[in-house]
């Protein structure tokens, strides 16, 4: 049997682990999962260094990762200092608001900053009847589809900024689709939001129990925040050295007693980096078997711009969405005899054969919701609301219950009007 089909086991294995043990043995997942991320991980790393001598695979893939980890820490402790309170009930139209405002400032700030700043005042206001569908639909919106609108917004979309789509082309191009995406979203939530409302004992629905004012404290973390906004824009390693200074810097002056009332903790993001270390090492081989098939894949079927769309979001639910999308970019531009790497061709192919870019954004930002691990602030959310003693579905009932039922009918809708 092929090697490459060994290589894609610790990848499997360690889906399977993340999407099983949480639910069949919780206290031993808890206790090991660092040394089984990092056990699979170790496996496919020496291959690599030891087996393959790829070293240059090794250090792409370690810069891939520390990026991640560096964007993702950042906000995770600014915003940690951040101790923000929302005035009055969450009723479901507040709710609903929330959540839409949540969806436009995550194409300004980024999908992480967003998520970070406003999970635990969305925990805080609906503290009296949260659920997990509170949490689900938060993953949703704000984690994913809300940060469609820029560069800024998801790094997938960042990372076609740098390799030459205009700043303000995804806006232009993704507008219609995301608007579509918040309003189904949206009032999906508000129904289902009225119904758990309504099922409230009658002092939370008539607002007895809420204090009526807010709070906002550890201002000079806004600061923080839009430095580590600006830090994007510089060239690696200076925009991760920026980052870390930025987080260094928050952490030292913010006082204490605010990450106390946040209950912060460096257990979800401590949870996030193992486990993310180990799929970024395991999916090595399975990135790698895509870079070589895809001229095999692309002789056998003759790729329309919705098999770019689905075969973009599918992996981007089960892979890194940014290597993910630079794949199937690279695969379009190759097929028209295009390379990635030159400006010029990039803009050729927005103004000849955009519909297909479009397709690979969306897929890659769109899909993202479809499972934990589809992006990186799903993970840490769903850590933080179980650090709030919130049940959250486990992996497969997340997928069951709330992706295929909700999400699924909006992304095969918008593949058929957007990437025919």
């Amino acid at each position: 049997m092929n090697i490459r089909f060994f290589l894609t086991l610790p990848f499997i294995v360690m889906l399977l682990a993340i999407a099983f043990m949480p639910f069949v043995h919780q206290k031993w997942w808890h206790a090991h999962f660092r040394k089984v991320a990092f056990g699979l991980g170790a496996i496919i790393i020496s291959y690599y260094a030891f087996g393959l001598h790829d070293t240059s695979k090794l250090l792409s893939v370690t810069h891939e990762y520390l990026s991640f980890i560096i964007l993702i820490g950042a906000f995770f402790v600014v915003t940690g200092g951040i101790h923000l309170r929302v005035w009055g009930e969450s009723t479901p139209w507040r709710n609903t608001l929330f959540l839409l405002v949540g969806s436009l400032l995550a194409s300004i700030i980024g999908t992480t900053g967003a998520s970070m700043l406003l999970i635990r005042p969305w925990v805080y206001s609906n503290r009296y009847r949260i659920t997990a569908f509170h949490i689900v639909f938060f993953i949703f919106l704000i984690s994913n589809i809300g940060g469609a609108l820029t560069p800024i917004g998801d790094p997938p979309l960042f990372l076609g900024y740098l390799r030459g789509i205009p700043f303000f082309w995804v806006s232009t191009h993704l507008f219609v689709p995301w608007l579509l995406a918040i309003i189904f979203l949206g009032s999906v939530f508000y129904l289902i939001d009225k119904n758990n409302f309504q099922k409230a004992p009658i002092p939370i629905r008539e607002a007895e129990t809420f204090e009526q004012t807010w709070e906002f404290k550890g201002g000079v973390n806004v600061l923080f925040l839009i430095f580590i906004i600006a830090s994007i824009f510089l060239a690696s390693p200076w925009r991760e050295i920026g980052m870390v200074v930025t987080a260094f810097f928050s952490y030292s002056i913010t006082p204490r007693k605010i990450f106390e009332e946040n209950k912060f903790s460096f257990y979800p993001l401590e949870e996030v980096a193992w486990l993310f270390f180990g799929i970024f090492a395991t999916m090595m081989p399975v990135l790698d078997l895509l870079e070589q098939e895809k001229h095999f894949l692309s002789s056998l079927v003759s790729l329309k711009t919705v098999h770019f769309y689905y075969l973009t979001g599918f992996l981007s639910a089960l892979l890194d969405n940014t290597p993910t999308y630079l794949t199937f970019l690279q695969l379009h531009l190759s097929m028209n005899e295009l390379s990635i790497e030159k400006s010029q061709d990039i803009l050729f192919a927005l103004s000849h054969y955009g519909s297909t870019i479009i397709a690979i954004s969306l897929g890659a930002v769109f899909f993202g919701g479809v499972t934990y691990i589809g992006n990186g602030p799903n993970f840490m959310i769903k850590s933080i609301a179980e650090e709030a003693d919130i049940r959250m579905p486990h992996f497969f009932k997340y997928i069951f219950f709330y992706s295929i039922p909700i999400l699924l009918p909006l992304l095969l809708f918008i593949g058929w009007l957007c990437a025919k």
